[in-house]
């Protein structure tokens, strides 16, 4: 049974990264086990616990192992092992593969100034590794602040079997001996995970390739307990359009932002999907296609660049693809907020005349507001073009004459107003709706005019024709 484990830290927002995880565990049929890292005391929140929920479940993501699910490897959140940490940080210290370190943050500053002045990588120097019993008692007696180091083997390479990247290999004389446990207690990331992902029996571990250089540590901890590393797999790095690491600079990076802003959460997982991984020439997925198809054979080593150009394709491709009802759910309150209360009926009109047109929710309040305000504006080019003219006079005036006599007033009878003055008239039909629709709506760009026309309603079209008929 392939089991992965998605661990984020609720330290921030919930990072667009993660849903690639769930896709292969859903496309390998294993678990996907979530795993709050929340040891960082001063940056963990609960409300950012939350959010991580949230947005998994706006994206669909389900977990079969975690908070508010259960199973039988918990905790699930780091702060409740820390009794687990502790058990075996005291084993590699009896075993002589850990130690104490009672160097100051300052002396560990200077250490790296000095290597920086030599043109050297910063590395630990083992100035504590070798201290005697009496004296680290005496230390730690004495209450001087500590932390624990694991012992790194000096020599050798460390390879890391990438599923993505072949075989990576590191030298361990360019590593050091990091620290496994910080002076609050707390322990590192490199220690917690290993002892987690071991106890959790996690077999696949799927992680953005800036975690590349933690492995090779991992993986001599492994060796440490003397336990079977899981197989990686270090996913290319999602980077903005700068190739700089995505940041908030680049605007949202939050999963529910984006719903905020109005993406659909299927538009959002068919976009995380493809960064960095393909299918042939395939675009558009559905939610049971990404399971079917995804696989870390399509991922590419490279880096993939998020940019909105391809996100907001794929949502109006997506909105396109939504029942009508759930449209209206969605636009309605945002209607409402901005324009009043309305007739349900009215509003339910209004946005199915958008539901092909809209790339964004939110682009349904200015898009529409035409249809709610009566105060119009128009564009100057416009105007001197459509309503200055004795051409156009003309037809808004036969236009409003034959439309104030239309009855029932449908859509199928007012296309035949139009169809029918055109003719008249000897004109093209655009010679009619492109200055009916400047007078109906102030801009050039509208929903198609005849369902325009029946939506607003008979008075208020020969009311806005009339305005124009005023204009000098």
């Amino acid at each position: 049974m392939i089991r992965v484990r998605f661990a984020p830290s609720p330290t921030g927002a919930l990072h667009i990264g993660g849903a690639r995880t769930w896709l292969y565990a859903r496309n390998q049929g294993g678990k996907f086990i979530l795993r709050i890292e929340d040891t960082d005391r001063e940056r963990s929140t609960s409300e950012a616990n939350q959010a991580i929920f949230h947005g998994l479940e706006w994206l669909g993501i389900d977990w079969d192992e975690g908070p508010n699910a259960g199973g039988d490897f918990g905790p699930y959140f780091q702060t409740q092992r820390l009794d687990i940490y502790k058990k075996h940080i005291e084993q590699l210290l009896s075993e002589g593969k850990a130690y104490y370190c009672f160097c100051t943050p300052f002396e560990l500053k200077k250490k790296r100034e000095e290597a920086a002045a030599r043109k050297e990588a910063p590395r630990y120097d083992g100035k504590c590794r070798k201290l005697p019993e009496e004296e680290i008692k005496k230390l730690k007696d004495s209450g001087k602040p500590y932390v624990i180091r694991f012992l790194l083997p000096p020599v050798g390479e460390t390879i890391v079997h990438d599923k993505i990247r072949g075989d990576v290999v590191f030298k361990n004389e360019l590593l050091d001996d990091f620290v496994i446990m910080k002076s609050d207690g707390f322990p590192t990331y490199n220690f917690a995970c290993v002892v987690d992902d071991h106890l959790m029996e996690i077999t696949h571990v799927l992680r953005g390739d800036d975690h590349l250089s933690n492995t090779p540590r991992q993986i001599l901890l492994y060796q440490a307990f003397g336990w079977k590393a899981p197989k990686f797999a270090h996913l290319p790095m999602i980077l903005g359009n700068d190739k700089a690491r995505l940041s908030k600079r680049h605007g949202a990076t939050s999963v529910i932002d984006y719903s905020g802003i109005g993406y659909l959460p299927e538009a959002m997982l068919n976009y995380i999907a493809r960064l960095g991984w393909a299918s042939g020439d395939q675009e558009v997925f559905s939610r049971e296609e990404l399971i079917q198809k995804f696989s870390l054979k399509g991922v590419s080593k490279n880096a993939a660049i998020f940019g909105t150009d391809k996100l907001n394709w794929l949502n109006g491709k997506y909105i396109r693809k939504i029942l009508p009802e759930r449209l209206i759910d969605l636009c309605e309150p945002l209607l409402i907020e901005a324009y009043g209360n309305h007739d349900v009926e009215y509003i339910k009109k209004v946005v199915l005349a958008f539901h092909d047109r809209l790339v964004l929710i939110p682009e349904i309040v200015p898009l529409s507001k035409f249809f709610f305000v009566d105060d119009l504006s128009y564009d100057p080019t416009a105007m001197e073009k459509y309503f200055k003219n004795e051409n156009s006079k003309k037809i808004l005036k036969e236009l409003k004459d034959k439309l104030g006599k239309l009855e029932p007033f449908t859509k199928a009878n007012i296309e035949a107003v139009f169809k029918g003055l055109a003719k008249e008239q000897g004109r093209k039909l655009g010679e009619i709706i492109h200055p009916c629709r400047l007078a109906l709506t102030g801009t050039l760009q509208s929903p198609p005019m005849y369902d325009v026309v029946e939506i607003l309603g008979k008075d208020r079209v020969l009311q806005r024709l009339g305005k124009t008929l005023l204009i000098k």
